[in-house]
This record gives C-alpha cells, sequence and structure tokens, in this order.
C-alpha cells in the first residue's frame, strides 16, 4: 500500500519549508487567506518553488466565492505561472445557481493542458455534487477532488465522503478524494480505517490559526497521525 498524501496550505517559504521538514508530501500555494486562498503571484510561486523540493499545488482562483470572474485574466494567470515552472494547480467554479460552470473550469483546464489538477471545495457548495463529478470527471488533468463532504465541514460530510469512497472506479470517481475542510487530528484513525489516504490542512498546523506561520512540528504530529 502507498503512503497516504498529506498536502499542507502554504502562502510564503518560511510555511513551505516548515510544511515540507514536517513531512508534508505536497503543498496547496495560495494567498489571502481572508479571502479563503487566491491565486499566488508569480514572483511568490517562484520564490517557494525555490525554496522547497516537493510538488506544489497552485490554486487559480482570482476572487473570493466560486465564480471564475474575469476569465480571460485567470487564465493569463496560469500561462504566466505554467511558464514559471508551475506544474500542478487547483480550481474548480460554479455558477450563480451553485451548479458546475463547466465553461469556466474547462477553458483553464485548458490553459493548463498537461498538468495535473485538483477540484477544489466548491464541490462541497455545488447543488448537486453527482452531477458535477459526472461533469468534470473526464477533464483532462483532473485527479484529484478537495471535498469534506459538506460545506460544513468533515463532521457533516462523513456519510457523502464513505458513499464516494465506495463508488471509486465509477465514471466520475476515479479521482482521489482529498480530505479538507474542518479535518482535525481526532478523525484521522477512522477515515484511515475507512480506506482514505489523502488529507489536506492549512489553520491545524498553525499555533494561532492563519495570522502565525505553519508550525513544523505540527505537521509531524500530524504526519505521525496519518502513517499509524
Amino acid at each position: 500500500m502507498s503512503r497516504p498524501i498529506f498536502e499542507v496550505i502554504a502562502l510564503t517559504p518560511q510555511d513551505a519549508q516548515a510544511a515540507e521538514s514536517g513531512g508534508a508530501d505536497r503543498l496547496e500555494l495560495v494567498t489571502d487567506m481572508a479571502a479563503d486562498g487566491l491565486t499566488p503571484s508569480v514572483e511568490d510561486f517562484a520564490r517557494i518553488r525555490a525554496a522547497v523540493g516537493i510538488p506544489l499545488r497552485v490554486m487559480l482562483r482570482i476572487r473570493d466565492g466560486f465564480a471564475p470572474g474575469d476569465l480571460d485574466e485567470l487564465c493569463a494567470r496560469a500561462v504566466a505561472l505554467r511558464a514559471e515552472g508551475a506544474e500542478e494547480f487547483v480550481l474548480g467554479f460554479l455558477d450563480a445557481g451553485g451548479a458546475v460552470d463547466l465553461a469556466a473550469t474547462t477553458a483553464v483546464a485548458e490553459a493548463i493542458a498537461g498538468c495535473r489538477w485538483t477540484f477544489h471545495r466548491a464541490i462541497d457548495h455545488s447543488t448537486d455534487r453527482a452531477a458535477l463529478r459526472a461533469a468534470v470527471g473526464a477533464l483532462p488533468g483532473l485527479d484529484t477532488f478537495l471535498t469534506s463532504g459538506s460545506p460544513a465541514g468533515v463532521d457533516a460530510g462523513r456519510e457523502v465522503l464513505a458513499a464516494e469512497l465506495a463508488r471509486s472506479g465509477e465514471p466520475g470517481y476515479t479521482q482521489r478524494i482529498l480530505i479538507g475542510g474542518g479535518l482535525r487530528a481526532e478523525h484521522l484513525k477512522e477515515l484511515r480505517a475507512e480506506g482514505f489516504d489523502a488529507f489536506h490542512v492549512g489553520g491545524a498546523v498553525r499555533a494561532d490559526g492563519w495570522r502565525t506561520p505553519v508550525d513544523a512540528a505540527r505537521v509531524a504530529e500530524w504526519r505521525a497521525l496519518i502513517d499509524a
């Protein structure tokens, strides 16, 4: 059995280095957590890329909420990040009614053609997550859904997560489930026993939420629990 994936949100090179030293496998790079994580600048990406050796998934999101905003700007940011060396991304968009915005998601996926990417927690806020999975499941490069199963977090989403894991391999369910959003350390033992193998945290590995940097010791504690 392969080692479970542990992904940590990083905003700075210092965050990235602490996460790597604590045992994170991969980073999600964002800026502006007041807006729940937006696309970092090319310069910030380059600084973080130079600071660590583990894979980076870069957020493609230029406004709060799950609407794409200026799609031309979004695609231009994606192209610029690729040109700087970004190879993995995080994205996903909903329309005003809460359904997947397939046109926008497809356009951005095409801008990063050849790259692997995660559909983020927009799935948890969609009106029909099964329809969303069916719509985007065959898009090239999509290998992960970041989800807690519910907009309210893992505690509320456990049954949904278990049901989706049980459908692994079906169309729309071939991607890995990366659990994040309200994830706490005490969830890990049961989730691992159920067969989940990918976990995502941000504030949980910081001493005082987003006001403080990633703490390598906290990352190491999570790593040990995930691997137990």
